[in-house]
């Protein structure tokens, strides 16, 4: 088993259809397979053996693709990082997974290259670094076949957001990449002839699984944009050359603001929603105005997707059924679904504002992680074995019932110690 031969049975089947499409640039089935063949062979001529560990750290592109496709046909393992993570972000993962290799932006160049040493990286694949993407294609061929793996070996290393600590290392196997693009091309009914528009890095599930994965599974084409531009989605939209949008709620949001939306939407067939809950009223606005349901999930990065909502018998709020039995739960907030909210208990005697707190994070943590409110409070709730109690923290918060009002909760702006939870409550609620 490999997870690549999905790339392999879409290109033997549709080898003329597009696989990507990105600033005007298509590539076919054929051209990825061969070009991913290229790097494959090139790795294992460089010494790369099956269960090596090989980094990426650069923005969505097709090199992108071929170059994951490639390191997994060799066997080797997928360790997508984020491209926007600080040099000591960066440096802390690359000490954790490892890489032999690393394929990384030019921007970030001088970055790894302080890290060889120390982090026993052996070739830096960038422009200006010991060998380019394209010196690395001409050393391969065209010919070969993926390497066979068990379906237990580890095909990727996702990390976790790291909202609640040191971000984490998520090792995704070949059998459950390859179960979970099943169930979504199964659940979302993909073909060959569908066209998802991603601009989700693909460093996060939702990005790599759920769409680059799953479009590859089902032969259909990727339209890759570096990120969010209202302008350039709906460019692609108007000129019908896509039928399944995937975002995040405050793009649909943004897109329910344009006037002339529902006339846009070219051959647009299918919508999904992810990485934080949709407001109920939202998608209500999104079905009235366009006709197209917003599907959403359940799932994480350990396991992927997890539940999802029917695609006949869609239920407005509903994260559908579980896959494999699971419960879910989550904090709706209209605009952003869930906002990252820090509860803070200050040392007695000790203040600190949230311009101070804010401006100390900024320097060491992504500006995604950096948390949209700080709350103070006397105490934390815990549990008889001290495990703070979030249940009651999200009770304490939706006390406050308005957008605004969550908004503004920062350090000093509520009355010390006006949300923390009632001494007399049990421990149970």
């Amino acid at each position: 088993m490999n997870l690549a031969h999905h790339l392999e049975q879409s290109a033997f089947f549709f080898p003329d259809r597009p696989a990507v499409y990105q600033g005007g640039v298509e590539t076919t089935y054929a051209r990825l397979n061969d070009s991913a063949n290229r790097v494959a062979t090139a790795l294992i001529k460089l010494g790369v053996r099956p269960g090596d560990h090989i980094g990426l750290c650069t923005p969505n592109s097709t090199d992108w693709i071929i170059f994951y496709f490639g390191l997994l046909k060799a066997g080797a393992v997928a360790v997508t990082l984020s491209g926007m993570l600080t040099g000591e972000e960066l440096a802390t993962l690359i000490h954790h997974a490892r890489p032999r290799f690393l394929y990384i932006a030019p921007s970030k160049f001088q970055e790894a290259e302080g890290l060889k040493q120390t982090a026993g990286i052996e070739k830096i694949i960038c422009s200006g670094g010991d060998l380019d993407f394209p010196a690395l294609m001409a050393r391969g061929s065209v010919s070969f076949k993926a390497v066979e793996r068990d379906p237990w070996d580890t095909a990727a290393i996702l990390y976790t957001g790291g909202t609640t600590g040191t971000p984490k290392g998520v090792m995704l196997t070949h059998e459950g990449i390859s179960i979970s693009s099943y169930s979504v091309a199964h659940f979302e009914r993909s073909t060959e002839t569908d066209r998802a528009l991603c601009f989700m890095p693909f460093n996060h599930v939702f990005g790599q699984i759920h769409i680059m994965n799953a479009t590859i599974f089902s032969a259909g084409c990727l339209e890759l944009l570096p990120a969010f531009d209202i302008d350039q989605v709906m460019e692609a939209l108007e000129a019908g050359r896509v039928s399944k949008l995937y975002a995040v709620p405050t793009v649909y949001i943004r897109l329910l603001a344009l006037g002339d939306l529902e006339k846009r939407l070219g051959r647009l067939r299918y919508c999904f929603s992810a990485a934080a809950s949709l407001a109920g009223e939202v998608v209500k606005q999104w079905i009235d105005r366009t006709g197209i349901k917003i599907s959403e999930s359940y799932g994480m990065t350990e396991g992927m997707p997890i539940t999802y909502n029917h695609y006949h018998r869609h239920k407005v709020g509903s994260v559908g059924q579980p896959i494999f039995g699971v419960e879910v739960v989550g904090l709706p907030d209209r605009e952003w679904g869930e906002r990252v909210t820090a509860f803070i208990v200050p040392k007695p005697g000790f203040s600190v504002s949230a311009e101070e707190l804010k401006g100390f994070m900024k320097s060491r943590l992504s500006a995604f992680k950096i948390p949209k409110a700080f709350i103070p409070v006397k105490e934390l709730p815990k549990s008889p074995t001290g495990k703070i109690l979030k249940r009651k923290l999200i009770k304490s918060l939706n006390r406050i019932t308005t957008l605004e009002e969550r908004g503004g909760l920062f350090l000093g702006d509520c009355p010390k110690g006006n949300l923390s939870p009632n001494p007399g409550q049990s421990s149970k609620d």
